[in-house]
């Protein structure tokens, strides 16, 4: 049955994720990333969440291999949304393949609009993150 995996090691990160997703959704919470290969095998979820900052394997190193997995011939494409924990962390979200990425502290709207939006297929770049402005000299 296709759901949605939640990995963060931190309960309160997995809690904010899972107060956006229906009641009746089917819901696969993982506390480390090293378990996150097997369980997209046999549970072939339609999104995944992840959590940069997981002691175990972090967001970009479970993505970059579930896309190594999947380049490989051995699993399905898992479309990412990660939690990033800095605006700098965007660039790391976009080398790793993820779809999408949202910078922490999540509020609700945000998260839910980003995992309709990566779970539908779309990308989702968090709004809240701005460029920092280039200083060009006046001529």
């Amino acid at each position: 049955m296709p759901g949605v995996l939640v990995v963060a090691d931190a309960a309160s990160v997995r809690d904010e994720v899972l107060a956006v997703l229906p009641s009746e959704e089917h819901i696969i919470e993982l506390s480390q990333g090293r378990q996150v290969r097997d369980v997209a095998r046999a549970e072939n979820p339609d999104i995944a969440v992840l959590d940069l900052q997981v002691g175990s394997m972090g967001g970009v190193a479970v993505c970059m291999d579930l896309r190594l997995e999947e380049s490989g011939g051995r699993g399905s494409h898992i479309p990412v949304l990660l939690l990033l924990d800095r605006r700098a962390d965007v660039f790391l979200a976009r080398r790793c393949g993820a779809e999408g990425w949202i910078v922490k502290p999540l509020d609700p709207i945000r998260l839910r609009r980003a995992i309709e939006a990566v779970r539908g297929g779309g990308s989702f770049q968090d709004p809240t993150f701005q460029p920092d402005p280039v200083l060009v000299a006046p001529r």
